[in-house]
């Protein structure tokens, strides 16, 4: 029996892998059903020499996955309403596209709170960005994505 720390944990994973998958299928072109399957069975607590990869919730991953692309053009409006005039989704980084391409799906189609899934995906971009300001760019974007979404959670 998993404990709500490690269910968290297992969460918190999966958003991370979910935006290393978007990012992948934007790069590779590959299918949501292949890439999944490729991080379910690569991915989720495997262990390399590089390292072991952390378990994530299946589930989650995989709803983050499906919602950001069945949801895409609607969740990249809401993030170029986000961003500064004349800065579009299109010219940003692509794994903060992923990331805001995650967090976009979870907040406008999970139940997940919206602070909650801000956190959360401060967290995802400091581990992508350790030394850059993009967490607090991150944290901008999403809250304003959030309060157009779900203003009533605020």
């Amino acid at each position: 029996m998993t404990t709500a720390t490690e269910r968290r944990q297992m969460k918190s994973a999966a958003r991370l892998y979910a935006v290393q998958a978007l990012f992948q299928m934007e790069a590779s072109g590959q299918a949501v059903k292949a890439v999944c399957r490729e991080f379910e069975t690569h991915r989720f607590g495997a262990t390399y020499d590089e390292g072991e990869f952390a378990e994530g919730d299946v589930d989650h991953f995989r709803k983050l996955v499906e919602e950001a692309v069945n949801w895409q053009a609607m969740i990249d409006q809401l993030t170029d309403r986000a961003l500064v005039a004349k800065w579009p989704i299109d010219r940003i980084d692509p794994v903060l596209r992923a990331l805001f391409r995650a967090a976009g799906a979870e907040i406008t189609q999970m139940d997940t709170p919206p602070k909650v899934t801000i956190t959360e995906y401060v967290d995802v971009a400091k581990a992508f960005f350790p030394e850059g300001k993009e967490a607090k760019f991150v944290n901008a974007v999403l809250d304003h994505m959030a309060r157009e979404a779900k203003p009533a959670a605020f």
